[in-house]
């Protein structure tokens, strides 16, 4: 048994908003939570890089992306599942 197959690896759900490069995707993950002082719910996205093997997402999917080895400076993330 590997060491990665051991180690849980962090899944996120988001939405792709650039397909533009070879094999990667830009995903805009949302999260929403409580401010501690002023109760309202707050939104908040950041946007993550993810290798994308096969160029198989489109601009719009819902995916999964999943955590893996660096594959650039700013790609840590790889895609798991589209919709």
């Amino acid at each position: 048994m590997s060491d990665s197959s051991k180690r849980f690896k962090r899944k996120l759900r988001g939405t792709v908003v650039s397909d533009k490069a070879d094999k990667t995707i830009v995903v805009r993950v949302q999260r929403r939570f409580k401010h501690p002082i002023y109760s309202k719910f707050v939104n908040k996205t950041k946007k993550y890089h993810a290798h994308d093997e096969q160029n198989q997402a489109k601009v719009g999917d819902l995916v999964t992306i999943i955590e893996s080895r660096p594959h650039s400076k700013t790609k840590k993330w790889e895609l798991f599942s589209s919709k």
